[in-house]
């Protein structure tokens, strides 16, 4: 089943959708999900490949492009699939006759720009002072397509190509920002005169689903509906869907099922950074400890979840230990001598469930602009957690034959 992804960054989603990667044991319930495991290490299992291959992936940032076709260059052939462009482009190069987007696509992805959304934002929405390129809008230019509205190039790919569906992706606050969310929804409902159900929008709890992290995201599903079996499209029209055929996955951490995923768990057989040989282990933000009063400015706790990791980098990403002087609370690795620091860019990769053999510190060459560790932050922290994506993948697949004709 062929994905086009858009926004890919990283490619969490991607990679979440692909499968064939490797985990912690504890981060999966091997009980109910043992057909998950491709095989088993002493501490890690490989999940299996899905039947989902990206064969489109764009985005902006040139950065983004090095990651993701290193990593995926290394599992199979990806010449031409990575297009480095605005989706703005994209569209309007497809719509003057250049072909740009492959066709008979199963799924299109795409977690389009959720800074104008984010309650750690400026909030502005639909009116982002920032265009599709990425660049601040001049009060002198006439821009008619900002960041905000980027969903809506989204729902122009979905009308172009004609998925049998597509699954968007963004932050919680969106919810609360006016009447946005009901907006959305609306819009994407209304591509290809019509054409789409959307699912009523939900809240997914990365935590619900093994990954160590306090991240929510809010995802929008849309089914096309000239593709849909008649009992499928009926069912998924119920305000209630009935579990058979809701495309949300089960959850498998919580009340009643594991507990959730701890730091300590994905994080105690790293080495510390002076030691490590993994560039992105030895990769930390050096930004000095700025005061409680300031976002990042805590230590993680090791026995709970980890906070949600950010975009950013100069002294917003949060302690990996604090001192005593600052309010450290790991006092049996103080007593060692180990030094205040931040997370380092490989330990807010665990924390997103990215794979070790994803290289995110890549350096810069003539011919590779590599990618710094600045920048490797921003790509971990606006990804979807590969995990979260797999179950997801896993869901859909089990319903693709009880969906579509």
């Amino acid at each position: 089943m062929k994905v086009l992804s858009l926004f890919s960054g990283a490619g969490g989603m991607d990679l979440g959708m692909e499968g064939n990667f490797l985990i912690p044991k504890s981060l999966i319930d091997p009980n109910n999900n043992s057909n998950w495991i491709e095989k088993e290490t002493s501490n890690y299992y490989l999940l299996k490949p899905t039947g989902f291959e990206t064969v489109f992936a764009n985005d902006i940032r040139t950065d983004a492009m090095t990651a993701w076709t290193n990593y995926f260059g290394k599992k199979r052939d990806i010449s031409g699939i990575f297009h480095l462009d605005s989706i703005v482009d994209l569209v309007e190069r497809e719509i003057s006759g250049e072909i740009i987007f492959p066709k008979d696509i199963d799924i299109i992805t795409g977690g389009f720009p959720c800074n104008d959304f984010s309650v750690s934002g400026k909030r502005r929405g639909f009116n982002s002072v920032i265009d599709h390129e990425g660049r601040r809008i001049s009060p002198q230019k006439n821009i008619s397509v900002n960041r905000g509205e980027l969903y809506k190039w989204m729902r122009r790919v979905i009308e172009i190509v004609k998925p049998k569906m597509f699954i968007a992706e963004n932050v919680k606050g969106l919810t609360n920002l006016g009447d946005t969310l009901q907006i959305i929804q609306n819009d994407f409902s209304s591509a290809d005169g019509n054409g789409y159900l959307i699912v009523p929008a939900q809240i997914i709890k990365a935590w619900q689903y093994g990954v160590p992290q306090s991240r929510e995201r809010i995802f929008f599903i849309g089914f096309n509906k000239s593709a849909l079996k008649e009992s499928a499209l009926n069912n998924l029209s119920l305000t209630n869907i009935e579990e058979k055929y809701n495309p949300y996955p089960n959850t498998t951490h919580g009340e009643g099922k594991l507990p959730p995923v701890s730091c300590r768990t994905v994080l105690s057989d790293l080495l510390e950074p002076d030691v490590a040989t993994d560039p992105a282990q030895k990769t930390f933000s050096k930004a000095r400890f700025m005061g409680k009063h300031c976002q990042g400015q805590s230590e993680i706790k090791l026995d709970k979840c980890g906070p949600t990791i950010r975009a950013e980098h100069h002294g917003n990403i949060e302690f990996r230990r604090l001192s005593r002087e600052h309010g450290g609370k790991h006092q049996d690795e103080l007593d060692r001598g180990l030094p205040e620091r931040r997370l380092t860019v490989r330990e807010c990769a665990r924390i997103q469930t990215f794979p070790d053999d994803y290289d995110f510190i890549i350096k810069r060459t003539k011919n590779n602009p590599g990618v710094s560790g600045s920048n490797a932050y921003k790509l971990i922290g606006n990804a979807v957690p590969p995990l979260m994506a797999y179950h997801i993948a896993q869901n859909l697949q089990n319903k693709w034959n009880l969906y579509f004709k």
